[in-house]
């Protein structure tokens, strides 16, 4: 796999999770924290055999493909076979994998319990790990439910393993996930950035906003650009907006199906489109190799989130810059962002004003061109909702003549 040397991750944590220690794993975003878990249970299992060997947990579907391909690169020399169990794809291709009894099951934690209690002779009573992937995030509210049912069925003689690039402090969370004695190994403090990442801020009036990201995008021209918003139709309306000022985008967001989002996500690391415009759907875990710029379009409500969406770019070892766009309206989100990282960003000033600012006729046409796209996309989809019903109702009205 090319993979010359241990990262420091890496260094600290294998050699407990080789003496069988529960851990908790804290480092910074692109530093091989999958292989400082997948690495040790591969071993593990290597001197002991078993099928349905290994749980791994993560908050995405995205995380959740990109962890089992790492897994499967790693075994793959010893046959290791995995299965991903993810929400928006068939439950039954996904139960005849788990049929197949894998070594290790990657899975978002609500699919999980959905084959827990619906998939015959689907267990969990066997497993020797349960790894907690951005641990963070599925130890919050959202996974709550979930999770307890699946720490209910899985053995209590397990190793646990969370990991993370930002760790919540509440004990009581950690605690939740029922670990034994944990080694901590605290590669990053609680909130680091990559050493290679230059982060600078844009303050721009709200009026111009469009006008500022279209510029800055244009001044990045041969540059692999993911761009965050904070909703699924903010995300949507950017990517048609970019394309109406005729640079290339794709989206990426959690109303589009698996299959689009995968298909976004590999389009965008095969260079077939240079800017992705996504939601925090895309923040956490994915190792996208080729990002030189992050843009913030809007600034995140929780500051941990901005850590993970800078995070997609300086990934192991190279060099990446992040750009938080700030209007008058995001100033107190952007101090509570700045406070967070515990340092003063630099101001992004290779922009002229009077340069942007001439572009703003343009701007107004594109925006007034994906107004209507997104108008005439809706009444279609409402058109299509309609006449599927009304050919759903013929169809059960065809059933009870025919009764």
């Amino acid at each position: 796999m090319k993979w010359a040397k241990p990262t420091r991750i890496q260094q600290e944590a294998i050699p407990w999770a080789l003496q069988g220690r529960d851990i908790i794993g804290l480092a910074e975003t692109g530093s091989g924290k999958t292989g400082a878990f997948a690495l040790p249970i591969v071993q593990r299992l290597l001197d002991d055999p078993q099928r349905f060997y290994a749980v791994c947990l993560a908050p995405t579907r995205e995380l959740c493909v990109q962890i089992g391909e790492q897994f499967e690169a790693i075994g793959s020399t010893i046959k290791l076979q995995t299965a991903t169990v993810v929400g928006g794809l068939a439950m039954v291709d996904q139960a005849m994998a788990l049929a197949k009894r894998p070594h290790v099951v990657i899975a978002t934690p609500g699919r999980l319990v959905d084959h827990l209690e619906n998939t015959k002779g689907f267990h969990l009573k066997t497993i020797k790990y349960l790894v907690m992937d951005e641990a963070d995030r599925l130890l919050s509210m959202d996974f709550d439910e979930a999770l307890d049912k699946i720490l209910e069925v899985v053995p209590r003689d397990r190793n646990t393993f969370l990991f993370s690039a930002t760790m919540t402090s509440k004990v009581s969370k950690l605690q939740r996930a029922s670990l034994k004695k944990p080694v901590k190994v605290e590669v990053s403090s609680k909130s680091d950035t990559a050493a290679g990442l230059v982060q600078n801020f844009m303050l721009v009036p709200f009026k111009f906003k469009h006008t500022y990201f279209a510029a800055l995008v244009a001044h990045f021209i041969h540059y692999a650009v993911m761009v965050f918003t904070d909703t699924c139709l903010g995300a949507q309306r950017l990517s048609v907006f970019l394309r109406h000022m005729g640079m290339k985008s794709i989206c990426l967001h959690g109303q589009m199906s698996q299959a689009q989002r995968l298909g976004a996500l590999s389009g965008f690391k095969a260079k077939e489109q240079r800017i992705l415009v996504c939601t925090d759907v895309a923040s956490r875990g994915l190792d996208v190799p080729s990002v030189d710029l992050v843009v913030n379009y809007d600034i995140p409500k929780n500051s941990k989130d901005y850590i993970h969406r800078v995070g997609r770019t300086a990934r192991a070892g190279r060099s990446g810059r992040a750009v938080t766009m700030v209007t008058q309206y995001d100033v107190e989100l952007f101090q509570r962002v700045e406070h967070f990282l515990g340092k003063k960003l630099e101001e992004f000033t290779e922009l002229v004003d009077t340069k942007v600012k001439a572009s703003h006729e343009r701007v107004l046409e594109a925006l007034r061109s994906t107004e209507l796209e997104l108008r005439e996309q809706d009444e279609g989809t409402s058109e299509r909702a309609v006449k599927r019903k009304m050919h759903q109702q013929k169809s059960k009205g065809k059933k009870g003549r025919r009764r």
